[in-house]
């Protein structure tokens, strides 16, 4: 293909999927032999977390029905991490944060470009996943926003309720669960799919859209 994508993806900064997925649409594009810009756009899996954040153990444990079970989904995450080449450090992980903060972080960085959103995406992942952070502390993400070059205000009305209207759009669109990663509106994958199968699909979304342009075209000529 030998150019640049733009693909877009519904995620939570707490899915360690959305990280995973991440990592697959980066192979992906090896393997085409282009660059993906990846455009993020929120979603809360855990809207009802207080705003502070949850103790992660108390939070699995009720979720899960037990630690020990809690810890088997890690062990599957990690391992699925590593062969993306993440090293998913759970045992650093002492809170489960709310996200909301993160995704307006997001959408701050956005008004400054997709390179500069996808350097924060990857901060924020690696922050919580790698380093243990809690990525709903509001001093965590001033500290993220100015070692990622993100200026304005985090607290802005408008960037929350950005957040708000993007999430609210999604699942009025029936998403439910992410990733959920999309290329000019058309389905690559719901979920983390395999390198392989992200490019197989990327290159047929790529060659329909090639083809409806080609049409357009032709169309054009015609009259």
């Amino acid at each position: 293909m030998g150019h640049r994508l733009t693909v877009d993806v519904v995620s939570d900064i707490v899915c360690p999927w959305c990280f995973i997925g991440k990592r697959r649409l980066e192979r992906a594009a090896e393997i085409l032999g282009c660059a993906i810009d990846i455009r993020w756009h929120p979603f809360q899996l855990n809207p009802g977390i207080p705003v502070e954040g949850i103790s992660r153990r108390d939070y699995r444990t009720e979720k899960f029905g037990s630690w020990e079970y809690s810890q088997k989904l890690d062990a599957r995450v990690a391992e699925n991490g590593r062969q993306a080449g993440i090293e998913f450090r759970h045992d650093r992980m002492e809170r489960t944060p709310n996200s909301f903060r993160g995704h307006v972080l997001l959408a701050a960085a956005l008004k400054q470009g997709i390179e500069v959103q996808n350097r924060v995406a990857e901060r924020l992942f690696m922050g919580y996943f790698t380093n243990g952070e809690d990525v709903g502390d509001p001093r965590v993400l001033s500290a993220i926003a100015r070692e990622c070059g993100v200026s304005g205000n985090l607290d802005d009305p408008e960037l929350a309720e950005y957040v708000r209207s993007e999430e609210q759009s999604a699942r009025a669109a029936g998403v439910q669960g992410v990733p959920l990663i999309t290329y000019h509106g058309a389905l690559v994958s719901e979920g983390a799919a395999a390198p392989e199968m992200l490019a197989e699909a990327l290159l047929s979304r790529e060659g329909t859209r090639a083809l409806a342009s080609n049409r357009a075209v032709g169309l054009d000529k015609i009259d």
